[in-house]
Order: C-alpha cells, then sequence, then structure tokens
C-alpha cells in the first residue's frame, strides 16, 4: 500500500491519507502514470501538461504523447502517493 511522502505507519495516516491512499491503490495503471508523469516531467503541475495535450489535440507541436483524462486535483498531490516500485 503506498503511503504518503513523510508520514510514517499506517496507524498515524490521518483519514484524508487513508481516503487519498484508498483512492491512489484503485487508480488504473494508466491514471496512475499520468501522476508520475505530471511529478517527474512537469515539475508537479497540471498546468504545463494540460498545455501539451492540447496541443497534441490541436495539431500543434507537443512534448510528450498522453491521453487520458486529467481530474482536479483538490489541492492534494497524488504523486506524494505514488511510488515507483
Amino acid at each position: 500500500m503506498a503511503e504518503p511522502q513523510g508520514h510514517g505507519e499506517k496507524s498515524t495516516l490521518t483519514a484524508t491519507d487513508k481516503a487519498v491512499t484508498d483512492y491512489v491503490n484503485a487508480l488504473s495503471e494508466e491514471c496512475t502514470m499520468l501522476v508520475i508523469l505530471k511529478s517527474q516531467l512537469y515539475a508537479g503541475s497540471w498546468g504545463p501538461m494540460l498545455d501539451d495535450l492540447r496541443n497534441r489535440l490541436d495539431g500543434k507541436p507537443y512534448i510528450f504523447k498522453l491521453a487520458n483524462r486529467i481530474q482536479d486535483d483538490h489541492g492534494i498531490d497524488l504523486a506524494d502517493y505514488v511510488h515507483l516500485p
């Protein structure tokens, strides 16, 4: 089970941490990859990633080939809960 960075044992997780961890664990492989890409390639920001996707859809130059939906992160950085193997 993924745990947020900077948090210790499962028993110290807040209700929000637990809810987000459960959500992240239920993400598809593709959605998990989007979160990882956002963190590693786009400096943790959805904005540049969305610009890339829009450019691709508009036939303009774009950096990365991505296809999947991106939802509002509600102020929670899912990358804190997704860890590479």
